[in-house]
């Protein structure tokens, strides 16, 4: 076995206590990698792979980085995924007795990063917990960077455990190891790596003094044990205080509107489908906000919007006087806009790594506030005046940072220059007493010039040597002798110092270090002394927050012309001139056709709509769905009127794609989201469904289609919106008495087409494919072919349709004679030459085989026959293309082949 120095061995003995993480070795100014660390280290950070002796025959491989810019390579490693731990020095070399002592100070994780460049201001950037016990699932979801820790538990389900998950997108998951499998199976839904980390420590103890016994007596068993397990973690990463965790909130997941990932993506709330960007969102077009605690505010609340009416109206009563108070809400925005993000200001605080330049951020910020709580308690708004009636200023603290702290202080607490002077006298007597030694060298430096006569003479300083009088080597015959000693010789000068300088020097340099330990002391106290006021600042800035979404929402509303939706606890939903919020806002000039919405149970409990592609059908029920949802979180909403009941879940199906990791086709993930949806729907839900029944073939799809409008009708009795285009289902409207149908109207002027985006009564009778595919650019040649096919499909549909319908009237005249034998009518001469292929429409033979004649009398045994005619009139001649009607053509030929 190989025989390594102490100082690897040290190392060896520390990443055993990391093996999972990258060891930051700290040697001198550089943090230093080895083995396998350093290896995957010049990898990821494209960094000089070298290597150093340690003892063995062979070189470590080793790699470093300089102490001073670790934070940007930690950001890249955490970012990737990666934990890091930091190991320093924990001991005075000075005084150490052979290997430097070192200790892992903090291990930084995706879940527990503390910096603002890894976090991104406005986003939140959770852990979560999760275990089960008795069939339960314990949920807990913490930002360490802002204080806050959320937990709940329901039955375990895996499409519920993701439908939470999906809310909080976490960047770490710990808990039990069969969980952590279905996290790496799912994860890559949300765009970023996620670490996962089996973790079933827990720490009981800790969690009581932390939180105190009453929070923790109030906790179900599920919820105590995913609590104990993140803060156990906590505690073991971060080797220090959790003073910003002062809370524990619980929350039933039935007391918001519960959205699965699908519709989350589908409806693009947060993040676009394609670029998964911001812009483009619900949040986009929502967030005003003027302070990073207030977006990420509305960032939740947009998630997870409300089911208690009366806390909704209280949103709403607050948004609806901002918005006809536009001088209130404007000095509102002024104010906010110098408050810095209060919520990470103070959890750093209580974490222990605030700086001076923190404490000026969070000096400017209170010094916000009696004017913000002024404009609340005097606006006409209830919850505003509610708000701010209780709401603690914190005007000691504010006193307690202007009393110390500089205005400009330096970044590092070691530089000094961070407590103004009369805050402390020993301060002040260092600082006068260094103040009159560096006026002194300064005589000095003078009394030398004029007694020597040399007027290049000056006196430095490094620290190496200290203090120093120069003299250019010219001059060093005017020195007089023996009161001069050598020190250092240059190229140019020689560099002396007198006892006098000496003796100086210690007084100078004494004070300057005892200053910046004296001042990194000072600043400590307070820091500490600011962290036991952490649960009122942490309170004033949720109210803050808080504030500044309701200014937003109000803002919004009046840019884009909403309006107050009229909640209540019925079934209608009613809206007049709804509009699709961010379609409106993106469009270019253009005028957004708006569309009535009515659902109502027993009359027009499900829209039936059809109508060509490109005429706004997946956009009408977008809106539909985002309006209530605007509502439910307290907004305004893009209408002239609007009635809105309260809904407890949102399903959609708009879009699908292949799940390619998953082996899933389109269909299959349609048929899942189907099930899902008939599970789990209640009368109270809302489904909107996308081209129902569409990647199987024409007759499976429209059977399915039809069966699914059936048991929503009539097994759920929901609000539904179901676009197709499968038209014969039209039907449904004679049989379900809650079913209406509805289409997307077009003009047509020769053959320009023209979408009027407007929503009427009845059934389309076209999909207008092939007009679609010229806008898009199809050539010219492909366009007209298709036409022509078309028209051959069509006569061949009526063909087929006339005679399904006599061989239909023969088939009942047997069946009144009883005759087993009789033979469907056929059609007489002149029905046949009506009938006839129109002229100029050449239909081309697929086959040499000569044409089974499609009027050819159809016996009852003959059931290969009847399989084809009913096959042809299901099919959806219209909507297929050249490729699946030649298919089609041919699927019919071999199942008459037998």
């Amino acid at each position: 076995m190989a025989k390594y120095t102490p100082m690897i061995e040290q190392y060896l003995s520390i990443k055993a206590e990391a093996q999972d993480a990258f060891l930051f070795f700290r040697l001198g100014d550089f943090y230093e990698m080895f083995f396998e660390d350093a290896i995957l280290a010049s990898k990821e950070l494209e960094i000089t792979l070298t290597g150093r002796e340690g003892g063995a025959e062979e070189r470590i491989p080793m790699c470093g980085i300089p102490y001073h810019s670790a934070e940007n390579y930690i950001h890249r490693l955490i970012e990737k995924g990666y934990k890091v731990a930091i190991c320093e020095q924990v001991e005075d070399p000075s005084v150490a007795k052979g290997i430097v002592r070192r200790e892992i100070i903090r291990v930084i994780t995706p879940g527990t990063a503390m910096d603002s460049k890894t976090l991104g201001e406005p986003l939140n950037n959770y852990m979560v917990c999760l275990t089960i016990l008795n069939g339960m699932l314990g949920f807990a979801a913490s930002d360490i960077s802002t204080g806050e820790l959320y937990v709940t538990s329901f039955p375990y389900s895996q499409e519920r455990l993701l439908d939470e998950m999906n809310i909080y997108a976490p960047s770490e998951v710990i808990g039990d190891a069969e969980l952590m499998d279905i996290v790496q199976q799912e994860y890559m839904q949300w765009g970023k790596p996620v670490l996962r980390t089996p973790w079933t420590k827990i720490d009981d103890a800790l969690v009581v003094r932390q939180f105190g016994d009453a929070a923790w007596s109030r906790l179900e068993d599920v919820r105590r044990r995913a609590v104990s397990r993140i803060v156990a973690y906590f505690s073991e990463t971060q080797k220090r205080s959790l003073g910003q965790l002062t809370q524990i909130r619980s929350y039933e997941p039935e007391h918001y509107l519960i959205l699965d990932p699908f519709t989350r993506r589908n409806l693009e709330l947060v993040e676009t489908v394609r670029e998964r960007a911001k812009k483009g969102t619900l949040l986009w077009l929502l967030d005003e906000t003027e302070t990073s605690m207030g977006a990420r505010l509305l960032r939740r609340w947009i998630d997870k919007p409300l089911m208690q009416r009366t806390a909704i109206e209280s949103r709403l009563e607050a948004v609806d006087k901002l918005f006809h108070q536009f001088i209130v809400r404007e000095e509102i925005r002024t104010q906010l806009k110098e408050i810095y993000d209060l919520e990470r200001l103070v959890s750093r605080v209580a974490f222990g790594n605030a700086n001076g330049r923190d404490m000026i951020a969070l000096r400017t910020s209170l010094q916000q506030i009696p004017a913000l709580q002024t404009l609340c308690v005097e606006s006409p708004s209830v919850t505003l005046r509610d708000l701010a009636s209780d709401l603690d200023a914190c005007s000691d603290v504010l006193a307690w940072i202007d009393q110390a702290v500089m205005d400009e202080p330096p970044i590092s607490l070691r530089d000094g220059g961070l407590i103004k002077s009369g805050y402390d006298a020993h301060l002040d007597q260092l600082r006068e007493a260094n103040v009159n030694g560096k006026r002194w060298i300064a005589d000095l430096e003078r009394r030398e010039r004029e007694s020597t006569g040399i007027k290049t003479l000056k006196i430095g300083f490094n620290k190496v040597f200290g203090y120093y009088i120069e003299v250019t080597k010219s001059h060093i015959g005017s020195l007089p002798e023996g009161r001069y000693e050598r020190k250092q010789t240059l190229a140019n000068a020689e560099r002396y110092i007198t006892p006098e300088l000496k003796e100086k020097e210690s007084l100078i340099l004494e004070a300057e270090e005892k200053m910046v330990d004296l001042e990194y002391s000072l600043f400590v106290q307070l820091r500490d002394r600011i962290a036991e006021q952490i649960t009122r600042l942490q309170k004033l800035a949720e109210k803050v927050a808080e504030i500044d979404v309701y200014q937003s929402l109000a803002t919004v509303s009046a840019k884009h012309r909403f309006v107050k939706p009229v909640l209540t606890d019925g079934d209608d939903l009613v809206v007049k001139s709804g509009r699709h919020p961010v379609v409106e806002a993106v469009m270019n000039g253009g005028s957004f056709i708006a569309n009535d919405t009515k659902l109502r149970r027993d009359e027009e409990q499900i829209l039936l709509i059809t109508g060509p592609n490109m005429a706004g059908k997946s956009t009408y029920m977008r809106q539909v769905a985002l309006i209530c949802i605007m509502a439910q979180i307290g907004c305004f909403v893009p209408a002239e009127q609007a009635e809105i009941p309260m809904i407890d879940r949102i399903f959609t199906r708009i879009g699908a794609a292949d799940d390619l990791i998953g082996g899933q086709s389109t269909f299959m993930v349609e048929m899942m989201d189907i099930q899902v949806m008939t599970e789990k729907a209640t009368p109270r839900s809302l489904v909107i469904i996308d081209e129902l029944g569409r990647g199987t073939s024409t007759s499976e799809g429209m059977s399915i289609a039809q069966a699914v409008i059936e048991f929503v009708h009539d097994r759920i009795g929901c609000k539904a919106l179901v676009s197709t285009h499968f038209h014969e289902l039209a039907h449904l409207e004679e049989s379900l008495q809650g079913l209406r149908n509805y289409c997307m109207a077009v003009q047509e002027n020769g053959n320009d087409v023209t979408f009027l985006r407007k929503l009427i009564p009845g059934a389309a009778s076209t999909s207008y494919g092939i007009y679609c595919a010229r806008l898009a650019g199809l050539p010219d040649l492909i366009i007209d072919r298709a036409y022509t096919l078309l028209q051959g499909f069509e006569y061949t549909e009526s063909n087929h349709q006339m005679v399904v319908r006599e061989a239909a009237v023969g088939q009942a005249t047997e069946d009144v004679t009883g005759d087993v034998g009789q033979t469907a009518s056929v059609p007489d001469a002149t029905t046949q030459k009506a009938v006839e292929e129109p002229k100029g429409v050449v239909q081309l033979s697929i086959f040499d085989e000569e044409e089974v004649p499609l009027s050819k009398p159809i016996k009852k045994q003959d059931a290969k026959a009847e399989r084809v005619i009913a096959n042809l009139q299901a099919a959806d001649i219209m909507n297929m293309t050249p490729l699946q009607a030649i298919q089609l053509l041919n699927e019919l030929k071999q199942q008459l082949k037998g």
